[in-house]
């Protein structure tokens, strides 16, 4: 046995492969351009990739095809939105025919109401008249021909208006020189419309025009004056004897 240690072998340093990063992204981060395939890269078998095939030319055949779908496409959708705006229209139009006829049933019964109690503002216009028309009673009166008034109620014919055959009905006729035209002078029963509908016409006495008499006929109409006793007469023969 010697006195010298043996020596162990010397470890060898660990090799480290080298990590290579290959950059397969086919779309450039810094210009944004399509990248050119790699004719050194490989692919996960290890075999070379293979380039990329172009394209084949599009059949004009399948050109023509698309643009005729897409012509097809294009006309339904005008029709389809022709339809549409067409039901939009006709429902306004039943829309406001709806409305139209409410309003026109609502102002009817009104008015069928309102017409029932003419009788009753004929009383009230008599007994005012009358002066009977007078404390509580009158109040309340008031009231109801304000309510009426609110409503749409309208009184109409007064003396001096102008005679309209369409809301005034003549039960007397007159001629005067003192009025111009066909004219209301007296009131028996007043009208009333409600809204644009006449209720009731107004009873009324007309007055019409009447030409003032000329002069002459006016002379001719007058008596001669008698001769007094002793006189001729003035239209006489100063020469009779």
């Amino acid at each position: 046995m010697t006195g010298k240690h043996r020596q162990e072998p010397a470890e060898e340093p660990e090799v480290t492969e080298p990590v290579i990063v290959r950059d397969r992204r086919k779309i450039d981060p810094n210009t944004g351009e399509v990248r050119p395939p790699a004719t050194d890269e490989l692919d996960e078998t290890g075999a070379a990739a293979e380039t990329t095939e172009a394209a084949p030319p599009l059949d004009e055949s399948l050109v023509d095809e698309a643009v005729t779908v897409t012509s097809q496409a294009e006309k339904e959708l005008a029709e389809r939105t022709a339809d549409l705006q067409r039901l939009q229209a006709e429902y306004a139009n039943y829309r406001k025919r709806v409305d139209r006829d409410r309003e026109a049933v609502v102002a009817t019964a009104k008015s069928s109401v309102v017409g029932e109690l003419l009788p009753l503002l004929d009383d009230l216009e008599r007994a005012e008249q009358h002066g009977d028309l007078t404390g509580p009673f009158k109040a309340v009166a008031d009231k109801l021909v304000t309510i009426l008034q609110r409503v749409g109620l309208e009184p109409f014919g007064a003396e001096g208006d102008p005679f309209d055959p369409s809301v005034h009905e003549a039960v007397q006729h007159s001629t005067s020189p003192e009025v111009s035209e066909p004219t209301v002078t007296t009131v028996l029963r007043r009208g009333y419309r409600f809204g644009d509908r006449v209720l009731r016409a107004a009873l009324v006495f007309v007055t019409d025009h009447e030409p003032a008499a000329a002069p002459a006929d006016q002379a001719a109409a007058e008596p001669a004056e008698a001769p007094v006793e002793g006189e001729l007469p003035l239209n006489g023969n100063e020469n009779a004897g």
